[in-house]
């Protein structure tokens, strides 16, 4: 029965019941182009094998938070590869898995602690936060990495991040806000070369080492760093929060600590 409906289609209402999704829903994402009914002969949507497939990538996708105008791109990339996408979703969710295990595990221990059970160390208080952080990045940014600069460099800097201490981490904070308060400084004196712009390249210079494996800091791998801050919209976004064209001035303060 449930595959004489699917071939024939489904309506609007039963697509709904099917895939969780309000009709609402299903009529926006048929506005948008995201996922378009087919129309019967009678006018009423609806909705086949293909569209179905394609609701279930949409869903998919906005369960990682993904604008549906990014979803929409996406889909309808020729070069987009069904398999592949879904490949990248089990990832996601298997990373998304291990992290509320950890999560899990941290909050029963922390209830055995309060009723006196057993002891929780403070670096044990912080691993699944860490671990979170670690497969957030990964997300974002793991193929990337590990494309550019290697399996080994990308584990190496997910160890040391999962082997900070509490004051560890914190420092590495305090180096990130360090940055942008110097490069503020530094963009309203308005010299790259200038004592605020070397002093935030030094300390940009000491939150990578923080994370990066030990001895593995060049000057040809800082330079090329800010090269990407500047190239890629992420990294720009994230320092124009600062001030507008604070990633190139930032590059441009690193080329000159680099020098």
């Amino acid at each position: 029965m449930e595959r004489e409906q699917a071939e024939h289609g489904y309506t609007v209402h039963e697509l709904a019941a099917l895939s969780g999704c309000t009709v609402r829903t299903l009529h926006h994402y048929d506005e948008l182009g995201l996922v378009r009914a087919q129309r019967a002969a009678n006018g009423y949507r609806r909705y086949g094998p293909a569209e179905v497939d394609r609701l279930q990538q949409v869903l998919l996708y906005r369960e990682c938070d993904m604008p549906l105008a990014d979803i929409g791109r996406l889909l309808d990339d020729p070069a987009f590869d069904a398999r592949d996408a879904l490949a990248g979703h089990l990832r996601e969710l298997h990373a998304r898995k291990e992290r509320l295990d950890g999560l899990i595990a941290s909050v029963e221990k922390t209830l055995a602690c309060m009723e006196g059970s057993t002891s929780m160390e403070d670096q044990e208080k912080f691993e699944a936060f860490k671990q979170g952080l670690v497969d957030e990045n990964e997300r974002r940014y793991g193929e990337e990495v590990r494309e550019r600069w290697g399996d080994d460099a990308a584990d190496a800097s997910n160890a040391k991040l999962m082997g900070m201490s509490v004051e560890q981490y914190r420092r590495t904070q305090e180096l990130e806000q360090g940055v942008k308060d110097a490069l503020q400084a530094a963009i309203e004196a308005g010299d790259p070369a200038g004592e605020d712009a070397l002093r935030a390249a030094d300390l940009h210079r000491q939150w990578l080492c923080a994370f990066w494996k030990d001895g593995t800091y060049s000057k040809a791998a800082h330079r090329g760093i800010a090269e990407m801050y500047v190239a890629d919209d992420r990294f720009r976004a994230y320092y124009e929060v600062v001030a507008p064209g604070a990633a190139e001035f930032l590059r441009d303060a690193i080329r000159a600590y680099c020098a």
